[in-house]
């Protein structure tokens, strides 16, 4: 069982300052650009004939803006997905082009057969990452938890509960239930799961104590699974940074369902014209190939974020966000340095600094050294090597002082470091008026 001493649950600043290091790097401009031509053409459709009671409610649905969680955006669109490769299975086109009586229509359904690999491709990394990240998430809390008899009754109500909830799915679909129903069980099943650990983590009283001691569950992770999701929260750090473009691509995918619904209900009279068929090409090229860089990016971010920080982390990110902190990464084998010139004897230099959290403890070396007029070189400050430190130390000369982070004994490992650095005037005595009087009148 790890340790928790010391330890708070992860920030919303924390969170701010981690994703720094992971700025995702912009969609592609096609993808609004295609987004456009999609919905343009969907729209065309729809002045045909009147929408049956099934594209109402489509239509009402890509005209709704996505909704604002992540989780809940990658459920969407695997939903999406499934609904396009319903439509794209040769016994669901429409009878005119099952029949590829022309050459135009084997030309689509040749197209259509593409489309449908790269968009079962698209699926089964969605769900790789999906069930990856689940188990990673329960692994990590697990750690925290008594390596005991209670440890192990923890997983088997984990794999109770998640055959339980399989079997709700399976009485759906064996009932009839169409792909929307199954989705729409799969997030209210998503949605207890995280009403139930808000419920754990705000327990009260005797529950608590239960909780607590007889479980063995740590405070801090009560602490963190009850505040989580608040939608002030941690997680909302998340889903400012990297939603607006998830948000973009379910927008996307729900545009190319959109299309292909219409134009499967109304291809007899409006068969696909080769123009639309290229545009549907190239947006599912778009989308798979941009939702894939997106997929892989984010589980680079979530695996390697903590649930917990130290307190003293806590405290010096939300300190850097009202100071003047410098961030640097410092590559392996590499030095940084900060050289003050000092005109005054007497001054003080300060510093502070820390290392970025990451999945191990790693430290940096430090020293301070001082170069007279001549060039001549004096070690003020020893090497030494830090996971953070706080310092300073008065002037006895003036000078070139030079303040040096080394990660040259590193073959491997960048350092993210985060530091402050200030060059104090020595301060000078206000003068006494008396003595200042004496010194006018004599």
């Amino acid at each position: 069982m790890a340790s928790t001493e010391g330890l708070v649950p992860i920030t919303r600043s924390f969170l701010a300052s981690y994703y720094d290091k992971y700025p995702f790097d912009p969609l592609s401009d096609d993808v609004s650009r295609l987004s456009n031509e999609i919905r343009s053409m969907a729209s065309d459709l729809q002045k045909d004939s009147p929408l049956t009671r099934g594209e109402i409610l489509l239509v009402h649905e890509a005209e709704r803006p996505p909704s604002h969680k992540i989780d809940e955006n990658m459920w969407k669109n695997r939903e999406h997905i499934e609904e396009i490769l319903f439509l794209l299975e040769r016994s669901h086109w429409p009878p005119l082009l099952q029949q590829q009586s022309t050459p135009e229509d084997a030309e689509i359904a040749s197209v259509l057969g593409k489309l449908k690999d790269k968009f079962q491709n698209t699926l089964k990394i969605l769900e790789c990452f999906q069930s990856k990240n689940s188990e990673n998430i329960f692994n990590t809390v697990m750690t925290y938890m008594p390596q005991d008899f209670r440890g192990t009754l923890i997983r088997q109500q984990r794999e109770r509960s998640e055959r339980n909830k399989q079997a709700e799915v399976d009485s759906l679909v064996n009932s009839g239930g169409s792909i929307r129903d199954r989705y729409a069980l799969l997030w209210k099943q998503q949605m207890e799961r995280r009403r139930q650990l808000a419920q754990l983590g705000s327990a009260t009283g005797v529950y608590k104590t239960l909780v607590k001691y007889l479980v063995g569950v740590p405070q801090v992770l009560l602490d963190f699974i009850r505040q989580i999701n608040d939608d002030e929260g941690p997680m909302e750090e998340q889903r400012q940074r990297y939603g607006p473009p998830l948000y973009s691509l379910t927008a996307m995918v729900l545009s190319i369902r959109l299309f292909l619904f219409l134009s499967w209900g109304r291809f007899e009279a409006r068969k696909l014209m080769r123009h639309q068929v290229a545009v549907l090409e190239q947006a599912v090229d778009v989308y798979t190939s941009e939702f894939e860089r997106f997929i892989k990016f984010i589980s680079e971010v979530f695996a390697n974020s903590p649930f917990f920080i130290s307190a003293k982390e806590a405290y010096t990110v939300e300190a850097r966000k009202n100071d003047d902190y410098k961030e640097i990464s410092l590559p392996a084998g590499k030095t940084h340095e900060v050289s003050l010139t000092v005109e005054s004897i007497n001054s003080y230099i300060a510093w502070d600094f820390s290392l970025a959290r990451g999945k191990m403890n790693m430290d940096i070396g430090f020293s301070v050294e001082y170069t007279n007029p001549s060039g001549e070189k004096t070690l003020i400050l020893p090497y030494r090597r830090y996971e953070s430190d706080q310092g300073n130390f008065c002037t006895c000369m003036a000078g070139n002082y030079k303040l040096i982070w080394d990660n040259s004994y590193s073959n491997f490992f960048k350092k993210v470091l985060y530091y402050k650095v200030d060059c104090i005037p020595p301060v000078v005595e206000p003068v006494q008026s008396d003595t200042l009087l004496t010194e006018v009148e004599g």
